[in-house]
């Protein structure tokens, strides 16, 4: 490939570097010049243009980006169309990303030319994920180069799809331990497992002592688990704690107890009658990502994961800052119409109100929670999910004329990011994005609703719109569907506010006036607003 300044009038066929104007139009970088476009270049005064000429061995960009993709497919993975040199992967089932670390960065030493970029290794995918990009840096390469790229990353990713198994849950008895932790340990599990299509058989909730422990494994080997997960009422601290002593005492193995990952890094892999057992350590009981996620999900994808994988999971094992983030280079698709769903969070215990529940309140002739769903049913929605908790029946009664879809968070008293995670898992996933309000602010209408959607459908690198009074940030936001897992990532009452500003570029800011930050969670501020508290 000849690259460099040439007279216009030799340029026909080339590859045009920069944009160029020429009177009333302007030709994009990576034009082929056709005769025509010499003739009006030529005609707007422009005598000399920077432009790549492709030699007879050369392949363009887009094809050779392609054939690399292609290439590394090795099952699970789809390629899109190329443009301006780039093909992108995308996982088409949920599972674990597999890749030929060798393979790929002896393709990426070829040239500099030539390059993919992938996600980590192992990282847990969705259908959909964009989790490749097969990239040419110039105008074109030689194809002999393309050529040698192609057989040294054959096959070089894959998704390991996810297996549906049916799991045996221990979980061991102490005075200190509440009920509703070990309840809602379960249920943390069980939407972990719920990706891979795979269920909890069994619980047997057993008294924190080894031969305890070592029956219920049996009791669950005999009800036909698969899998085996145990979570000791207390940490194991030791090889020779109680639940790796059971696994010994029911004749099973352990495998590797401690890994280089914290958060977890108490876990412990083994086998018993042939079944995988992992000892989950204390972390696990919180959905926030830690190591057990990334020893349950290889397994669940049929993976094998020895104590050598573990102890080799030390770089990048500190996650306690792990975030998730879209993928800066993707483009987002805008559809005429997208499909948007909202999230109304009406759990709370309304603790500053003095006792009442706020969203009982009325206001101009309804409840605060009525005026909530009013606004999302008014905006076209394609869903409405309305998260209940303290006075659900109450709250459910309010609504119950509405057709919208209502769930309850039986942790809400944990905090606001386990209300915003129930309404994410009953959100439909094939939706493009979603809008979360506060059910106790009746300034948000269904005008400002469709306000914020036309922003968003008009805005194809706005991936967050954030409602705001007066420049500053406040309810309700709308997150594209690529912040859906880190939406379920949440943890604690702090909601989704670090991911707006891990995210300044992603964010669109619209602004709605004082309604942005009217939230009546006080006696005050709703009887200035004009409002009353309910007797009951």
């Amino acid at each position: 490939m000849d690259f460099g300044p040439r007279p216009v009038l030799e340029a026909e066929g080339c590859v045009l570097a920069h944009s160029t104007r020429t009177g009333n139009a302007t030709f994009k970088k990576g034009r082929v010049l056709s005769a025509n476009d010499v003739k009006a270049l030529q005609q707007a005064g422009v005598t000399t243009v920077t432009v790549a000429c492709l030699a007879a061995d050369d392949l363009n960009e887009d094809l050779a980006a392609d054939r690399i993709a292609r290439a590394a497919n090795g099952g699970g993975l789809t390629c899109d169309a190329p443009f301006t040199g780039r093909v992108n992967l995308y996982a088409d089932q949920a599972g674990v990303l597999v890749i030929d670390r060798q393979a790929v960065d002896a393709m990426n030493r070829i040239d500099p030319a030539i390059t993919i970029a992938t996600l980590p290794e192992f990282t847990r995918v969705l259908a959909g994920r964009m989790v490749a990009t097969a990239k040419i840096i110039p105008f074109a390469a030689p194809e002999r180069l393309v050529a040698e790229a192609e057989q040294r990353i054959s096959g070089a990713l894959r998704v390991a799809p996810f297996k549906a198994h049916r799991v045996g849950l221990v979980a061991t008895r102490l005075p200190h331990l509440k009920p509703s932790t070990m309840d809602k340990t379960r249920r943390v599990l069980e939407a972990r497992l719920a990706a891979s299509g795979s269920t909890i058989l069994a619980e047997e909730r057993v008294d924190h002592r080894e031969d305890a422990v070592a029956e219920a494994m049996a009791r669950l080997a005999g009800q036909g688990a698969d899998f085996l997960i145990l979570f000791g009422a207390s940490a194991v601290v030791d090889r020779k704690d109680i639940l790796p002593a059971a696994i010994d005492l029911a004749g099973g193995t352990v495998e590797q107890f401690g890994m280089p990952v914290d958060p977890g890094n108490l876990l412990m892999i083994g086998t018993y009658e042939g079944l995988p057992v992992i000892g989950a350590p204390g972390c696990a009981r919180s959905p926030k990502e830690n190591g057990f996620d990334w020893v349950l999900d290889r397994k669940l994808a049929g993976l094998e994961v020895s104590a050598h994988d573990i102890t080799g999971m030390g770089v990048g094992g500190l996650l306690m800052e792990i975030g998730t983030r879209p993928q800066p280079r993707e483009v987002r698709t805008v559809p005429d119409k997208p499909q948007i769903g909202a999230i109304i969070l009406a759990a709370g215990k309304s603790s500053r109100m003095g006792g009442p529940n706020k969203l009982l309140a009325e206001l101009d002739g309804k409840t605060l929670v009525q005026h909530a769903v009013e606004a999302a049913q008014g905006a076209g929605l394609a869903q409405t999910i309305l998260v209940t908790g303290h006075m659900a029946d109450r709250i459910g009664a309010e609504i119950s004329d509405f057709q919208i879809d209502v769930v309850h968070n039986p942790d809400f008293a944990d905090g606001m990011a386990g209300s915003i995670l129930t309404g994410m898992k009953a959100l439909d996933p094939s939706l493009d994005a979603v809008i979360i309000l506060l059910a106790d602010m009746p300034g948000i209408t269904s005008e400002t609703l469709i306000g914020m959607i036309g922003a968003y459908a008009d805005s194809p690198k706005a991936l967050i719109v954030t409602a705001t009074a007066e420049g500053k940030r406040g309810n309700p936001v709308l997150w594209d569907k690529r912040f859906f897992d880190g939406l379920k990532a949440l943890n604690g009452d702090i909601g989704a506010r670090h991911l707006i500003a891990e995210n300044p570029e992603f964010v669109l800011e619209y602004e709605i006036g004082l309604a942005a930050r009217l939230d009546l969670d006080t006696p005050e501020a709703l009887a200035q607003a004009g409002g009353r508290l309910s007797e009951s």
